[in-house]
């Protein structure tokens, strides 16, 4: 998944705070923490630009320059910040800087600050100085969002600690769909998973599958956020996004997608959302009306959705 971890913690977050009794606006807040922590393991990935760089002036073409970035993200990525067992230290870390930031404690930072260096210091030992630099930015990015949440909102550190740490532990489960399975239980040589999870022999079929369990985070959060704030969702999509159907006569046009070559099809189904932006024309009354950013960005979920579909359909029936 890609924005599917952010996503999934915020709905699950969102809901069950809610449920608990918190208010709407706490409960949001909560859920963007979660949200941004579940994020946070894949700035592994930043190394992966090392590649693109390496690769971008005799690359030819954009999908070199692709698998040049996940080649080389791939040295460290799922590895150091997708552990299970990283992530309760990376949250008390999160805790000593919420409270640091919130008190003023000079014992609370101490013990972040101390929280990064052993986490580094773990990390330098069993990967050498290229995991301890991933989990130094890993850790220190953990930091910084706590002492910024401590600092602008009123969350209890506990929570936000709570929060984070679902965050970092749901984010590698949505990766056992794509690629090699997480080091979950790294620092350990153990492993948890050894194979990706396949939804299903076809590996086209295994594709669209994981990206409608993307789709399902999104809708998810959609959900998550228009209960908390009252709001109806069939209101807010325009029947435009019917045309999301039409994308089902790409089948011969793009090449069959799977997860070596998932790009032409992901990048176009996608470009299916902007039919959420376009303006509605009225001739008699010579007006142009853009739709507001809620209704474009629910319109064009739905038409990526349906488009999703319909293709899985077309390609069954193919």
């Amino acid at each position: 998944m890609f924005a599917g971890h952010a996503l999934l913690a915020f709905a699950v977050v969102a809901l069950a705070a809610d449920r608990c009794g918190w208010s709407r606006e706490r409960a949001l807040a909560l859920a963007a923490v979660a949200a941004a922590f579940a994020a946070l393991p894949d700035v592994d990935m930043g190394y992966a630009l090392v590649g693109v760089v390496g690769a971008a002036p005799g690359a030819g073409d954009a999908l070199a320059v692709a698998s040049a970035f996940w080649r080389t993200g791939n040295v460290v990525h799922r590895a150091v910040t997708h552990s299970l067992l990283v992530a309760p230290g990376v949250a008390v870390a999160v805790y000593a800087a919420a409270v640091g930031e919130r008190t003023g404690s000079t014992a609370a930072r101490v013990g972040a600050a101390s929280a990064v260096v052993a986490l580094s210091a773990v990390a330098a030992a069993a990967s050498g100085a290229l995991g301890a630099a991933v989990m130094t930015i890993f850790a220190l990015g953990a930091v910084a969002a706590g002492v910024a949440v401590g600092r602008y909102t009123d969350l209890p550190p506990a929570a936000i600690a709570a929060a984070a740490l679902f965050g970092l532990v749901s984010h590698p489960f949505g990766d056992l769909l794509t690629g090699e399975p997480p080091a979950m239980l790294y620092p350990l040589s153990a492993t948890l998973v050894a194979e990706r999870v396949a939804l299903h022999p076809d590996p086209t079929l295994h594709l669209l599958g994981a990206f409608l369990v993307e789709l399902s985070t999104v809708w998810a959060a959609v959900y998550a956020y228009f209960r908390l704030t009252g709001r109806p969702i069939r209101p807010t999509v325009n029947p435009r996004a019917a045309l999301g159907f039409g994308y089902a006569a790409s089948i011969p046009l793009i090449p069959t997608p799977t997860l070596d070559l998932s790009y032409p099809f992901v990048f176009s189904v996608l470009a299916v959302a902007t039919v959420g932006a376009a303006p509605r024309v009225r001739p008699l009354r010579r007006t142009v009306e853009l739709p507001d950013g809620v209704t474009a960005a629910l319109t064009g979920l739905t038409a990526v959705t349906l488009a999703a579909l319909a293709y899985a359909a077309a390609y069954l029936v193919a």
